[in-house]
């Protein structure tokens, strides 16, 4: 619960947090940043400290970006699409390894300080100092987390992206007026469920359930102490230790969690000197985005379900809000296909008409009495490259949803009804009345 507040709105955490502003924040900057030489530091205190007060009370956390799964009707999954690759688990469902790499590594004392570690900005400033360069930063797992929910909030918007993550005291200010609100407000298990869930892991993957599938294939509860380790030392420069690109180098930096997690105490030597010796372990599961990464030749149809969506209004007041959802959401959309269907169909057209021919076949079954469509194929795959014959145009639909005109069946089925009627006895002298509306 946050702490009661005094006059001016302010809760006295906030309050001793403005005296910080005079008195230590020129000190905890400069161990985050390069600044240029002040001359009149008290006039830079003085506006530290109104630029404090001009903040907006609360941190805005957005929801954060998720991705979606489209299943068939057995519940088995056709595709995802995201924008970020993230799935948000509960802290229980990560792995208590993971959970001590990353405080080990990124913020020992955690548990220790409130938002700011003052034992951290003095240790920084005082190496900075001797260095004559930035060499070390103080930013506490909670400013670490705020600065992720201003990225996050700032999306895909490459100018916004810039502007949070410049380094400057202003950005410094915000972060250590919101570091206060999300430690009195969460506590400090929800900051680290939080932390773990928005933070970039490189390969695509945001939050470490992505990154436990992406480098190991498994969920983030299984990850073992060396996977763990491996995770947590990614965060800091999610490029140079990328394992993927640079094994070597990853494994280093992953050496260098798990000695420091055996320094605070988290696991025994004897457990360090072993993880340390073994492997990386990698079983990398390549990024699916998109109806192009469609199981079973469903890309037609997991593209007819995207439009389907993209042109309903119930889903969004636009269709640029209905986007935002479709790749953000974290939706799970269950569909009618039905794979066995969906396979005969498929194998059909690949007997009878090559992807290379001129013409292209096109077949959709759909279920009598319900409507519902369990399969939809092309002879053309579902694709961009044109040099392998494929195709992103929808010949079973109309232009809103698949940019052709489609191609009706007609009076080619009449038979087909036809011969079924007699299959079933009934005489063809028979008469219908004709449909009038």
């Amino acid at each position: 619960m946050p702490k009661k507040r005094s006059g001016g709105g302010l809760s006295s955490t906030q309050q001793a947090a403005k005296f910080l502003g005079v008195s230590v924040l020129a000190g905890a900057v400069m161990a985050g940043i390069a600044l240029p030489a002040v001359g009149a530091l008290g006039l830079a205190a003085k506006g530290s400290v109104e630029s404090f007060d001009e903040l907006p009370a609360n941190l805005k956390t957005p929801p954060l970006s998720q991705r979606t799964s489209i299943l068939d009707a057995n519940g088995g999954q056709i595709a995802t699409v995201y924008s970020r690759d993230r799935t948000v688990v509960p802290l229980k469902n990560i792995s208590p390894y993971l959970q001590k790499a990353i405080v080990a590594i990124e913020d020992s004392r955690f548990y220790e300080h409130g938002a700011v570690d003052l034992k951290g900005v003095l240790r920084a400033l005082n190496k900075n100092a001797r260095s004559g360069e930035v060499s070390e930063g103080a930013s506490t797992l909670t400013q670490q987390y705020v600065k992720n929910v201003f990225v996050e909030e700032a999306g895909d918007d490459p100018t916004k992206v810039a502007q949070a993550t410049q380094q400057t005291i202003g950005r410094k200010i915000a972060e250590l007026k919101y570091a206060i609100q999300v430690e009195e407000e969460l506590g400090k298990k929800k900051i680290l469920e939080n932390y773990l869930n928005i933070t970039f892991f490189g390969q695509q993957a945001y939050g470490v359930e992505a990154a436990a599938q992406r480098y190991f294939s498994k969920p983030a509860k299984d990850l073992n102490l060396q996977e763990s380790a491996l995770l947590a030392g990614i965060v800091q420069s999610p490029s140079r230790y990328d394992p993927v690109n640079d094994e070597a180098e990853a494994k280093k930096r992953r050496n260098v969690v798990i000695a420091r997690m055996a320094q605070v105490g988290d696991v025994s030597q004897t457990e360090a000197d072993k993880a340390a010796q073994a492997p990386l372990g990698l079983k990398v599961s390549k990024p699916k985005n998109g109806c192009i990464t469609a199981v079973d030749d469903a890309g037609f149809f997991c593209d007819y379900v995207r439009n389907v969506f993209l042109n309903d209004p119930v889903f969004g007041e636009t269709k640029e809000d209905r986007a935002k959802i479709w790749n953000q959401g974290g939706l799970t959309i269950r569909t009618t296909l039905d794979p066995q269907a969906q396979s005969s169909v498929q194998q059909s057209l690949k007997d009878h008409v090559n992807a290379s021919d001129e013409v292209s076949a096109a077949t959709t079954l759909v279920e009598p009495g319900t409507g519902k469509i369990v399969a939809m194929g092309q002879s053309k795959p579902y694709g961009t490259n044109a040099k392998e014959h494929e195709t992103v145009i929808n010949y079973s639909v109309d232009y809103a949803m698949g940019t052709s005109n489609g191609f009706p069946t007609g009076s080619t089925f009449k038979p087909i009804v036809a011969a079924a009627a007699l299959e079933e006895g009934r005489p063809a002298t028979q008469e219908y009345p004709r449909r009038t509306n």
